[in-house]
């Protein structure tokens, strides 16, 4: 049903672990851990510059907030007026407010599209996606871009001795699909991994949030939904984070963290470009500004007569 999403996602991942398997060997659990958070970062640079467009958006709007509001004050009796002056004032401006939407869009569709490819190695479960096969049908059975063989490989892969598509609610019938590959392992030694990386998820998703929320003036702070939906993303996202992981296998909190690492990273570089170009813009305009007053004076004020010459008009010459 989405294998439009399913393969490109699986291709990539495929791509990553052909280039870190033939450095590292292809069972290593090393190696698919870094093929899945390239797969991030192939995506996050992919959504670079909508991401900038995205951030210019927010900045746009956030300046032209006074003229938004004094229109829909104006039109508040016509929405087909208000919606079409909207569109004038966006055109004039050169935004377009879907883009502040595109990289949360994109991202979501390869979210799910990841976990669902993860799970496809061991679908040994009779839980929901799964499709209840043995053992030895689920190693002998191909995942999208992933022949038998890389399905087996990833089955033997341990990231500090778990699958790294393990979870800490897999069942037995899961778990037990590894026996021929390395062995069954334990939910304690799996929680030794996930634990970490879902605080480290948890910690990145907060900072994140700080980050953005420090971007905001004191009047987007004063409002009563902005205020509401700070302190969700301060608090409430990232212990959604703690309290999901349990559910998610060991690659999915790893997307998870190399996802948020990127995002915290690439704000700060982002916004300090930005910031850099509009305090250079200010001061091009300001000199700008001191160049005209300086010519203004130059004009207006009168020049002085030399020395021996009357003011008034030029000698004539004798004949």
């Amino acid at each position: 049903m989405l294998d439009f999403i399913y393969y490109p996602v699986s291709g990539i991942l495929w791509v990553w672990h052909t280039v870190f398997g033939s450095v590292l060997g292809p069972d290593n659990g090393i190696t698919w851990a870094l093929s899945v958070m390239f797969l991030v970062f192939t995506l996050r640079l992919v959504l670079y510059k909508p991401f900038v467009s995205q951030v210019r958006t927010q900045l746009t709007m956030k300046k032209l907030q006074p003229e938004i509001k004094a229109l829909q004050k104006k039109y508040s009796g016509d929405r087909a007026r208000q919606a079409a002056e909207m569109q004038k004032l966006q055109k004039a401006h050169g935004f377009n407010p879907l883009l502040g939407c595109l990289p949360v869009l994109v991202q979501a569709p390869v979210f799910i599209g990841l976990l669902h490819v993860l799970r496809s190695f061991n679908r040994t479960g009779s839980g929901v996606g799964q499709l209840g096969m043995s053992p030895e049908e689920n190693a002998t059975t191909a995942n999208y871009f992933f022949s038998a063989a890389d399905v087996q490989s990833f089955l033997d892969a341990r990231l500090f001795g778990a699958p790294i598509s393990a979870a800490m609610n897999s069942g037995a019938a899961t778990l037990e699909a590894f026996a021929p590959f390395g062995g069954v392992p334990t939910v304690i030694g799996i929680a030794l991994v996930a634990v970490p990386l879902m605080v480290l998820a948890s910690i990145a998703t907060h900072f994140n949030s700080r980050a953005s929320i420090a971007r905001q003036d004191d009047a987007a702070r004063a409002n009563p939904q902005t205020a509401l939906m700070n302190r969700l993303a301060l608090w409430v996202f990232p212990a959604g984070v703690l309290l999901g992981g349990p559910f998610l296998p060991i690659a999915v909190l790893l997307y998870w963290v190399s996802n948020n690492l990127w995002t915290y990273v690439q704000q700060h570089v982002v916004y300090r470009r930005i910031d850099s170009l509009a305090a250079g813009a200010a001061v091009v305009v300001s000199d700008a500004d001191d160049g005209t007053k300086q010519a203004d004076a130059t004009v207006a004020a009168p020049s002085k007569p030399r020395p021996g010459v009357k003011p008034g008009g030029r000698k004539r010459r004798r004949r």
